[in-house]
């Protein structure tokens, strides 16, 4: 793979969102087109919808957005103008994967059938102080998605008038979906299946939303305080190496502190009280969910003791074969993308689709 591409964006929420509109606006409508179609596919979504009507539950969530987040939406504004898309597509470009537990609580089901296929499969980790090299916490993970997506993958730097810089994985029209920003926020997301979708916020607003922030409790509050359209595990760092794992359906939550030397996660939930709203995974997805899960936690915790993780730890384990996602029928699962963020240094390493594929590169916030 080629090293990943960088997209600076400076000025107003409604500059920097042209900005992105105007660099990349062939992609944005492909990719738009691609995930407004299968918000309507019954493989997806256990609906049969036609455009008008996914476009029509994506319109309804934009009072929830425009609530949550009215910056975000303003530079939602400014991509739509530039890249000429309207803003229920780019909510369904930006927020597939809540979108489709909405469409699949509130679209119409007839006699489909359950959903075959089902969106990400990220392995994420959290690394403490007392486990990491120079006692400096990192996170990190890769981004598992149908392998149509490794094309649009893109690293945003951004530099907005009103807070702090920050840098975050990215694809063609969506805001961010995991990164760092300046204050040492870090913040990332596996999916959930979630059978409780409702008219609500799309993930990556609550990413960037949360990467606006300088401490770690208002990022916190920005996952546990929105109104989730679907469900999402998130994990949160800050510099000092606190942190948290929230898993985060539509209608509740459970948090999880970063008390230990790691935490991994991948896309089953772990508690009960979550589990509740979750629906159930396809036979073949639930056994790489839980055999990521389980190589992750070999990995980050049967070391010797004076065996410090470092960055390179971090990439190897998402090289291992168990982590780094192949294409496979029939869920043509690829792991899109990988990051790797160590806030108190203020570095981040980013790879472009299959990190055994490619290397990761370094930046600095």
């Amino acid at each position: 793979m080629p090293r990943i591409r960088t997209l600076e964006l400076t000025g107003s929420p409604y500059e920097m969102g042209w900005q992105h509109g105007i660099a990349y606006a062939e992609a944005i409508r492909h990719f738009s087109d691609e995930r407004v179609l299968l918000s309507g596919a019954p493989k997806w979504t256990g609906c049969s919808l036609d455009s008008a009507q996914v476009l029509a539950l994506a319109e309804a969530c934009l009072p929830a957005h425009h609530t949550y987040s009215p910056a975000l939406m303003a530079e939602l504004q400014g991509m739509a103008d530039a890249s000429d898309e309207s803003l229920p597509r780019l909510i369904v470009n930006n927020g597939f994967t809540d979108f489709i537990d909405t469409v699949y609580a509130l679209g119409e089901r007839g006699q489909q059938p359950e959903p075959e296929y089902e969106a990400h499969n990220c392995t994420a980790f959290l690394i403490g102080n007392e486990a990491a090299a120079h006692g400096q916490a990192m996170y990190g993970q890769t981004w598992d998605m149908h392998a149509s997506a490794t094309p649009y993958v893109l690293l945003l730097h951004g530099r907005p008038d009103d807070g702090p810089a920050f840098l975050t994985l990215s694809v063609a029209g969506c805001v961010g979906m995991m990164g760092m920003n300046e204050a040492g926020i870090c913040i990332g997301v596996n999916n959930l299946m979630g059978g409780d979708g409702q008219i609500g916020v799309t993930w990556p607003f609550v990413i960037r939303r949360a990467l606006a922030q300088t401490t770690l409790e208002a990022a916190l509050a920005c996952v546990t305080h929105a109104p989730l359209a679907g469900a999402h595990n998130y994990l949160l760092l800050d510099r000092e190496g606190r942190g948290f794992n929230i898993e985060a359906m539509s209608t509740r939550h459970e948090i999880t502190p970063l008390n230990g030397s790691a935490l991994a996660h991948t896309n089953h939930c772990l508690f009960e009280y979550t589990a509740t709203c979750e629906r159930a995974r396809e036979p073949l997805s639930l056994a790489s969910s839980e055999a990521r899960l389980r190589v992750a936690e070999e990995w980050l915790t049967q070391r010797p003791s004076s065996s410090a993780i470092t960055p390179e730890t971090l990439m190897a384990l998402t090289r291992d074969e168990a982590i780094c996602q192949r294409p496979q029928p029939p869920l043509d699962v690829e792991s899109c993308g990988a990051i790797i963020m160590r806030p108190a240094a203020g570095e981040l390493w980013a790879c472009w689709g299959p990190p055994a594929d490619g290397e990761y590169e370094r930046f600095v916030i």
